[in-house]
């Protein structure tokens, strides 16, 4: 069967983005390196430059920029009727600390390109808008709170949110939204920047985080879901603090009862495992007190972070109900309390099964090798589903998991998966040329 020109010509005018995509990425390891990595702090300095790098390559392809009062950044191409919904690319572009130059990035990066390549195209206009999103504070290490930029965005941003303070700054999201000019104030009450039945639809491009691409030997994947949440960032057991010497019977040991809770967890998840049930449980904090821990104190105290995450709300309250009982378990066992503190959550992010078979029908004429997948983390897209806008996930295979200087994604890969949201983008916003290609 002969291939078809059109979709040639978008293939064609995707991988012409080669340059721009690879140069963006140097030019943001550059201004972001922190040595091992890059760091780019959610509302930070690293993370304006990204934004301001973005905007920067925005002028060169003609596309309106806009932010809101969150600082979030826009860039729009505009359509034929503005009245209509528009599309929505983008993701994230802060890091974790010391982290890797693609995750998040990956998407805006594509988003770019996709939109480079398609007004390429001979006499090529969108029906609608075009918007690529660059999100701000993506990433919950910072203000251990999900999802800042787009619920911003979305208006569905806690207020008590703005009274998150940043781990390493101790100050509040209000006064670093103010600092960098943004208006904290804007975000209580005011309609919300994107209303419902502005966005007919949001795409997310991301490395994956797991090597399931790479084990598979495939490029890309269409996206299947996104997991929720539930975290309790600053959890305690309270135990009695004692002498090296003092006898099993006696002791209210913090440290093994933060061990026989951890080992229950893990049995817990081995048991979904084999039931095959996805899910995900993480201890990502995990120590005693360092102004009283020693070699010779049995601990009186022990702090945890925990974040347990399944694809659908029903798996989560079992999985919270399961948490709690070993909880009183190890309570009575070991003679200690926990205190586990304030609880955060994130909702399960389900994708659109319409828009989700039209990434894969771009992928298959294409003649992209391709497969289903599901999001192991937390991505904006999922914010969009909670309010009502139908999205969908585009995968880039990724060597060494994400979150560390070793992400190892291939610009061959991006560009496979731009090609992806491009055909899209192409079909969803009734895009036509006056040569009728």
């Amino acid at each position: 069967m002969a291939a078809d020109p059109r979709t040639t010509a978008l293939a064609d005018a995707v991988a012409a983005q080669r340059d721009l995509a690879s140069g963006f990425f140097d030019e943001l390891r550059a201004g972001t390196s922190d040595g091992p990595g890059v760091t780019r702090a959610a509302y930070g300095e690293g993370e304006a430059f990204a934004h301001d790098l973005l905007v920067r390559h925005a002028a060169a392809l003609g596309l309106e920029v806009s932010r809101d009062a969150a600082l979030n950044t826009y860039l729009t191409w505009p359509g034929r009727d503005r009245a209509l919904p528009a599309l929505m690319v983008g993701s994230h572009l802060d890091s974790v600390p010391q982290g890797g130059n693609f995750d998040g990035a990956a998407g805006v990066v594509a988003g770019l390109a996709a939109i480079a390549a398609l007004k390429r195209l001979p006499g090529a206009q969108p029906a609608c808008d075009i918007i690529l999103m660059a999100i701000r504070a993506e990433e919950s290490i910072w203000f251990q709170v999900s999802y800042i930029g787009s619920r911003a965005a979305l208006g569905t941003l806690p207020p008590s949110a703005l009274q998150a303070c940043r781990t390493d700054t101790g100050r509040t999201l209000a006064e670093h939204i103010t600092q960098l000019g943004g208006r904290p104030a804007a975000l209580l009450g005011a309609p919300p920047f994107l209303p419902p039945g502005r966005i007919g639809g949001f795409i997310e491009l991301h490395i994956e985080q797991a090597p399931s691409l790479v084990e598979a030997g495939l490029p890309v994947a269409v996206g299947t879901g996104i997991p929720g949440n539930f975290r309790y960032p600053a959890a305690r057991i309270q135990g009695e603090q004692g002498h090296v010497g003092l006898p099993r019977r006696f002791r209210r040991d913090a440290a093994l009862a933060a061990a026989e809770f951890a080992v229950g967890l893990d049995r817990i998840w081995q048991q979904y495992d084999a039931d095959g049930i996805p899910m995900a449980c993480t201890i990502g904090r995990f120590h005693t007190d360092a102004r009283h821990h020693g070699l010779t104190i049995v601990p009186g105290s022990f702090d945890f972070s925990l974040d347990i995450r399944a694809y659908d709300e029903a798996t989560l309250a079992r999985l919270e109900d399961s948490m709690k009982t070993l909880v009183t378990e190890v309570e009575a066992h070991r003679g200690v309390s926990f205190e586990l503190g304030a609880r955060t959550s994130a909702p399960v992010g389900p994708v659109d099964p319409v828009i989700r078979a039209s990434l894969e029908g771009a992928a298959q004429a294409l003649g992209l090798p391709w497969r289903p997948l599901e999001s192991p983390a937390s991505h904006d897209a999922a914010a969009f589903a909670a309010a009502g806008i139908t999205m969908g996930l585009i995968f880039v295979r990724n060597a060494n998991g994400s979150h560390n200087p070793a992400e190892a994604m291939e610009i061959d890969d991006l560009l496979a998966g731009t090609a992806i949201l491009a055909h899209w983008l192409r079909d969803a916003a009734g895009m036509c040329s006056v040569s009728g290609a």
